[in-house]
């Protein structure tokens, strides 16, 4: 019995470090709400630095390997 009761407080041990605990219990009533608006306008600019970032590639590889072809002849 003595080995059993170790091994579950050594089990519990491990479990409760992984274990998130609520330190503030009254903050957790409290609703979170997001403006819409903000959410939308950071999707906007993510779109726009993803499409630059594309453009700005495929010019760099159209340069490259316009450059390479140039090389070869």
């Amino acid at each position: 019995m003595n080995v059993k009761n170790t091994l579950n407080t050594v089990k519990n041990k491990l479990v409760s470090r992984y274990l998130v605990q609520d330190k503030n219990v009254d903050n957790s009533k409290e609703v979170k709400s997001t403006d819409i608006n903000i959410l939308l306008n950071r999707v906007k600019t993510d779109q726009k630095k993803e499409s630059r970032k594309k453009i700005i590639f495929s010019a760099a590889a159209t340069a490259g390997v316009a450059l390479f072809g140039l090389l070869i002849f």
